[in-house]
């Protein structure tokens, strides 16, 4: 596999560097590296407001939908090299949390695979804009990893469809103006049968509720979501009714792509941070510690590799099995990651900030919120034992876990 960068891509990472230097200015450039998981309060600069105003920025120099299939809603395309130069330069400027990717990166190829024109041109152009924000209805209280196992209905009622249930996890559904649910719209089906994916306004009063959840990092990032009569226009099933499963499985194809790779370039600067503070602590000069320093920048090497060899390989769309094995490494190689960091400042990783007032929040460090908040890391996107069951099932060929009656 070749997977150079070429003068093409060189010329193209100059004019994102450059674009990302005269922009990241003002609010935008007080906000740097906020945003992220762990981090969703901000304070603010980096808050929901900001956020939003950066996502619009984006949309008018058409860096929205770099990946998409057509340029046909207001953005640019790029090649596969491009759209990774594009991952690279925008984590190396640590440009804010992104709050549009779940419309960008899910909803928007998903559209493009199995959505209608009409919903496409309704749809895919607020989000090239930055203007329109979208949250997923995926997980539910009995059926998280498992979901085939969701409960959440939805009755025809004229050209609507009334949604009624229970979504949990689910990220940024305060700000979100727009979710796609995956719910049950034939009566008495089980398993993968009768579910169809809807397109639900979350702008509802009444109908839609939403109950942040908040977590020992002290944010509130995932959200229980309850929809009571929620109408969704018939207009807005993607794929047809009760072709839920297959679009939630293309879907989910399309969540572990060029994103992986910004991810790993941030997971290459928080490695670098635990490296400081391993020289800063001391801690470098016990060798199993060193040890553990080496191990986790191999393996992060060996996550890059595995990504581009992925998203190169074949050219026939997604490996099989490659998201689940690419959520495997990231996951727990995060988790070590965090748990290192607060080992290498021994018994000063539990001390608050030094002008912490007794009248004032409590304030976790950079490096405390990411030893908190990546012990979820091995559940949240595909908990690790699915992870594998997937593997050994549809790559491996292997017998069926079994499962209990519905």
């Amino acid at each position: 596999m070749d997977f150079a960068f070429g003068p093409e891509d060189e010329a193209f990472r100059a004019e994102a560097r450059g674009w990302l230097a005269e922009h990241l200015t003002g609010d935008h450039a007080r906000a740097r590296g906020r945003g992220g998981l762990g981090g969703e309060h901000c304070g603010r600069h980096g808050g929901t407001a900001q956020r939003r105003a950066w996502e619009r920025v984006l949309g008018r120099g058409g860096w929205i939908g770099l990946g998409w299939s057509s340029d046909a809603y207001g953005n640019r395309r790029a090649t596969l090299t491009q759209q990774v130069v594009w991952a690279e330069e925008y984590a190396r400027a640590r440009a804010p949390g992104r709050c549009g990717h779940i419309g960008e990166n899910l909803l928007a190829p998903t559209l493009l695979a199995y959505g209608s024109q009409e919903q496409r041109d309704e749809f895919l152009p607020p989000i090239a804009r930055g203007e329109a924000l979208w949250c997923q209805g995926y997980s539910e209280p009995g059926a998280g990893s498992d979901l085939a196992g969701v409960r959440t209905r939805a009755v025809r009622d004229g050209e609507s469809l009334l949604v009624t249930g229970q979504k949990i996890w689910t990220s940024l559904a305060r700000e979100a103006d727009w979710c796609f649910v995956l719910a049950r719209t034939e009566e008495g089906s089980r398993g993968h049968r009768g579910l169809s994916l809807l397109l639900v306004p979350m702008d509802q009063p009444g109908r839609v509720e939403v109950r942040p959840i908040r977590q020992m990092t002290g944010t509130s990032e995932f959200n229980e979501v309850f929809f009571d009569g929620a109408r969704a226009r018939a207009a807005h099933v993607v794929g047809g009714l009760g072709e839920g499963w297959r679009v939630a499985m293309g879907l989910l194809g399309f969540e572990r792509g060029v994103s992986t790779l910004a991810q790993q370039i941030g997971f290459a600067e928080e490695l670098a941070q635990v490296v400081r503070e391993a020289v800063d602590f001391g801690a470098v000069r016990d060798a199993v510690v060193r040890e553990r320093l080496v191990r986790q920048w191999a393996d992060l090497r060996i996550m890059r590799w595995n990504a581009l060899r992925t998203l190169g390989g074949s050219g026939a769309g997604v490996l099989p099995g490659a998201p689940s094995v690419a959520k495997l490494l990231w996951g727990r190689w995060h988790q070590r990651l965090g748990e290192l960091a607060l080992e290498v400042r021994g018994a000063a990783g539990a001390v608050g900030p030094s002008d912490w007032r007794p009248d004032a929040p409590y304030e976790l460090d950079p490096t405390q919120r990411l030893a908190l908040f990546t012990r979820a890391d091995t559940i949240y996107g595909g908990a690790d034992e699915v992870q594998r069951n997937i593997i050994a099932e549809r790559v491996l060929g292997l017998p069926r876990e079994a499962r209990g009656p519905r």
